[in-house]
């Protein structure tokens, strides 16, 4: 009962963390406080993490597999809702849409597919990578909250790579992430983290940029089968910034090296001439 009770705990801390709640007619409603903002506003992966998890909730006995989600609107302070709609794609898969709204105002809009998923397999394509050190023993990395306040609510425990606004050569970093705050390692938990560290162009930069996210997409890899809150190794890696855009690829795997999911941002940069 006792193992129960902590994954269920679990489980409820990431819509517990926001306050998301439904509120009929298949809606939910959530708040971003500032504590967990980001550079200039609410966290976008929360905004995530939130699509995803009330799209989980919409589709019972469905696995989450991938999410799409757009920018159409810069969130601010204040209520969220979260209107999702389901379709049903052969017997097995289903669509969920969801309209993230503040007031009469679309913030984002997001696509996420889920569907059954079937045993393991010896002939199944596993992506492992070589281990690297754990999360114990390695020096914590603060966000400073009066910079970016949802730092405050991460372990962040950088494992190689330049730090961000070094002056550095390469354009990546690699992290144990976790929360605070236990959460369930689901796909929604997954979503916030994939989103947690700067924007990887940053390790090359001296100076802060606004660089907010326009699109998001990230696909789950491998069955999410222990609950339990853990930390994720975080890798996320610049491929191309030009012309005012940013693209970066992020990998998530556990502690064995195995890949939970991939994720992939196009971001704009605001005042690249200033670099």
């Amino acid at each position: 009962m006792k193992q129960l009770s902590r994954q269920w705990n679990a489980a409820g801390g990431l819509a517990g963390e926001f306050g998301a709640l439904p509120v009929g007619s298949g809606r939910w409603a959530a708040t971003i406080d500032e504590s967990w903002w980001g550079w200039s506003g609410p966290f976008g992966g929360a905004i995530v993490a939130l699509a995803v998890h009330v799209s989980a909730d919409a589709v019972p006995g469905a696995s989450v597999r991938a999410v799409d989600l757009r920018f159409v609107g810069k969130p601010a302070g204040g209520e969220l809702i979260l209107t999702p709609s389901v379709r049903e794609v052969g017997r097995h898969t289903r669509i969920v849409d969801v309209a993230v709204t503040q007031g009469t105002a679309e913030i984002a809009i997001a696509s996420v597919t889920a569907g059954r998923v079937g045993d393991a397999a010896a002939d199944d394509i596993v992506d492992f990578t070589a281990a690297v050190p754990g999360p114990e023993g390695l020096a914590q990395f603060d966000i400073p909250p009066e910079i970016v306040p949802m730092g405050g609510h991460l372990d962040l425990r950088p494992v190689d790579g330049p730090l961000p606004l070094t002056g550095a050569d390469d354009p990546w970093m690699r992290a144990w992430i976790s929360t605070r705050a236990p959460m369930a390692l689901d796909a929604a938990y997954l979503g916030l983290l994939a989103d947690c560290l700067p924007p990887a162009v940053f390790p090359t930069l001296t100076a802060p940029l606004a660089i907010p996210t326009v699109a998001f997409s990230m696909h789950i890899t491998a069955a999410l089968d222990d609950p339990e809150p853990a930390p994720v190794l975080v890798h996320t890696r610049n491929i191309s910034t030009s012309g005012g855009w940013s693209v970066d690829d992020t990998t998530l795997r556990d502690r064995n090296g195995r890949l939970l999911a991939s994720a992939r941002q196009s971001r704009r940069v605001v005042g690249w001439s200033a670099r």
